[in-house]
């Protein structure tokens, strides 16, 4: 029996996809199709994995539960191919496979996703998306658009010429992504000035703020030219009707994997296959994620919420828990890890981070990155317990076999996450008077790896394509003069780099680490083999 993901087959063949062990909408996804198009809610924008196995799960689990009785309008604006490839043939319906650490797999059907939408500003899709933010019924857009999404401005504090023309160009004319979003609230503002919440759920400190910081820049950008009035302006400041919340969201979600793949085909599921779109997005009808999920929120929405407060893994709180539930995990316990090895993995040719994890050697780097080296200044949230959540990470999450979550792809903007990965914890280290940053050995190793990566030569010689990064090609002019075997240290080249604050969080050379990285990247270049040999060195 053929399982073709659509709701006429699913509701002509209903028996055979419960036999197969699929988990079907309990409610009609039409039904909730034509209560959310009246009167919109939610749009999310980001159509990517994290979005299907997570954030439509949840309001999936709502409807589902009675709480809810509308879906989610999803918008991609850098990769529309997904919408037309993934959502619109499938009737937006998808496949959620939850891969446990125990091997079982749990294959649910999401109806939840209302409608999906491009966001080019001369189709019909943005005049739908326009229409929806005129609507008062709109409580909350919220964003998965990558930490990088957020970045308006270079490395010296000048706007980046996209985002320049679209402070010239007005809301009329932007063309960014976040020109977009700006636009569409001004849309809102001249509707008459609706209560909304921008939910930014997005894996980076402080989201909310810089999500509204972006956005303000627009407003303030606007007004100093005349193309859109003071007022608006203040619309944005103003929190009782626009809210910025904080969020940490955790949840792997990686790309569809050949192993998901053939066991789905082995059911006889159709629509199993993956491909890869134009812009490089690795998508499919389905997505394959892990079991753990946290969403803790930030409760500031002044036009209302959706009834999220019993889904799975969902906390809404005030500002600093969420902000100490981030901090714990990012600067401590989950990301760090996984930079450490993205970095190291692809240097050492790895394709899985749970390969990495039965390398001796790289499982002790992130024992010693999270247990010694940062659970000394770790943020306590006190509604999550840190060392049973790192406990989990390195135990359960990143060996889990199940799990194809690959180097490659957490090695993409490196550059952007270091210094809220690692550089806060240099910087509470340089304020407790009880420590040493000088006793921080492996976080120094680990910048110097960032490097290595950067010559896109692995450990046994070999080039190799880096992931995509915005900064990586600066990084690159500076270390060209620079090959494997060529004795150093290279000061000359490294110092713009290793003092740069805006990479690493902190100037290293102040902070006393600058001339350690220096030995220890002069090290991994000595030759092929010299990356085992240094993690062999200081970790074995």
């Amino acid at each position: 029996m053929v399982l073709k993901l659509s709701k006429r087959d699913i509701a002509a063949n209903r028996a055979q996809w419960l036999a197969k062990g699929y988990v079907l909408p309990g409610y009609d996804p039409d039904q909730v199709r034509r209560a959310t198009l009246a009167a919109p809610e939610w749009v999310h924008f980001g159509a990517g994995n994290i979005f299907r196995a997570f954030v439509a799960a949840i309001q999936q689990q709502m409807i589902e539960e009675g709480r809810e009785s509308k879906g989610i309008v999803v918008a991609e604006g850098y990769d529309e191919e997904i919408i037309h490839r993934a959502y619109r043939p499938y009737d937006n319906l998808f496949l959620n496979v939850t891969l446990k650490a125990q091997g079982a797999m749990e294959k649910v059907v999401v109806g939840s996703v209302a409608q999906s939408l491009g966001m080019d500003r001369a189709g019909e899709d943005w005049r739908r998306l326009a229409d929806i933010f005129r609507g008062a019924s709109l409580k909350m857009a919220s964003f998965t658009i990558t930490e990088k999404g957020y970045n308006i401005r270079n490395m010296s504090g000048e706007p980046f010429p996209q985002i320049q023309r679209d402070f010239e160009a007005g809301p009329a004319g932007a063309q960014s992504y976040i020109g977009k979003i700006a636009a569409l609230c001004y849309t809102r503002f001249q509707a008459g000035a609706l209560p909304i919440s921008l939910v930014s759920m997005d894996n980076c400190a402080h989201n909310g703020t810089r999500l509204a910081d972006a956005l303000r820049a627009f407003a303030a950008a606007w007004a100093g030219r005349g193309l859109a009035g003071a007022a608006f302006a203040g619309y944005m400041a103003d929190e009782a009707k626009v809210g910025f919340p904080h969020t940490m969201i955790d949840k792997i979600t990686p790309r569809p994997d050949d192993r998901v793949i053939a066991m789905l085909q082995a059911d006889g599921f159709e629509d199993a296959e993956a491909f890869k779109t134009a812009k490089g997005t690795f998508a499919a009808p389905f997505v394959n994620a892990e079991e753990t999920q946290y969403l803790v929120m930030q409760d500031w929405f002044p036009n209302g919420r959706p009834k999220l407060d019993s889904a799975r893994g969902v906390l809404f709180t005030d500002k600093e828990t969420v902000d100490r539930v981030e901090r714990m995990k990012v600067c401590t316990c989950l990301n760090p890890l996984h930079t450490a090895l993205a970095v190291f993995g692809c240097l050492l040719g790895y394709t899985l981070i749970a390969e990495e994890m039965k390398d001796p050697l790289l499982r002790r780097m992130v024992e010693v990155i999270g247990r010694r080296e940062g659970l000394p200044v770790v943020t306590d949230p006190g509604v999550i317990d840190p060392k049973e959540f790192l406990d989990t990470v390195i135990n359960v999450r990143m060996p889990n076999a199940f799990m194809p979550d690959s180097p490659q792809r957490i090695a993409t903007d490196t550059s952007q996450k270091l210094g809220i990965r690692f550089g806060e914890t240099i910087k509470a280290y340089l304020k407790r008077p009880d420590l040493s940053v000088q006793s921080l050995r492996i976080i120094p190793l680990v910048f110097a790896g960032w490097l290595r990566y950067a010559m896109a030569v692995d450990d046994s010689g070999v080039a190799f394509v880096p992931s995509d990064d915005p900064l990586l090609p600066d990084v690159q002019r500076a270390l060209a003069g620079i090959r494997l075997g060529v004795d150093g240290p290279f000061p000359g080249a490294l110092r713009p780099i290793l003092s740069n604050a805006g990479i690493f969080g902190v100037d290293l050379y102040a902070a006393g680490l600058g001339e350690l990285v220096e030995g220890y990247f002069a090290e991994l270049a000595a030759g092929p083999g010299a990356v085992r040999a240094a993690l062999t060195k200081y970790l074995a």
